[in-house]
């Protein structure tokens, strides 16, 4: 149960991280002034996920959580640049941060269908976050 809380808090702050890296990519090619104040908000929720993720993880192990990884970085990156080449606009770059928060929340769900024991701290904070990123769906979505 102990490695299934740690896998979870690991899949939590990985996702967490990885919504801030593609925030900051997209948010670099953002022209409109108050989708720049959603991707800011967004990005400081993601912050709080992945600050709460490790005050939790010391509870559970005298390690770090797990990040995403340079490669994994260095892919979202290319990834973004690739698929704006030829459209910026708001509602493309929306269109792919709801793609990646999508795959966060089919991969939260899971966590959370296929775990029936893990610790009650850390399927609040899954829980939360699943809900969190699709809270921010709906707030994207507002910009296609």
């Amino acid at each position: 149960m102990k490695n299934d809380n740690l896998n979870i808090l690991d899949e939590v702050n990985k996702g967490a991280t990885m919504g801030m890296d593609a925030i900051s990519y997209v948010s670099e090619k953002v022209k409109d002034g108050d989708f720049k104040q959603v991707l800011n908000v967004e990005y400081d929720k993601y912050k709080d996920v992945s600050n709460r993720v490790n005050k939790l993880y010391a509870n559970y192990s005298d390690k770090e959580p797990h990040e995403t990884n340079a490669m994994n970085k260095m892919m979202t990156w290319y990834g973004i640049q690739m698929k704006t080449m030829t459209d910026d606009t708001t509602s493309k770059l929306s269109e792919l941060l709801m793609q990646g928060t999508n795959m966060g929340i089919i991969e939260g769900r899971r966590l959370l269908n296929q775990n029936n024991n893990i610790a009650p701290d850390v399927e609040k904070i899954l829980n939360e976050f699943v809900t969190m990123q699709e809270d921010s769906v709906e707030t994207l979505k507002k910009y296609l």
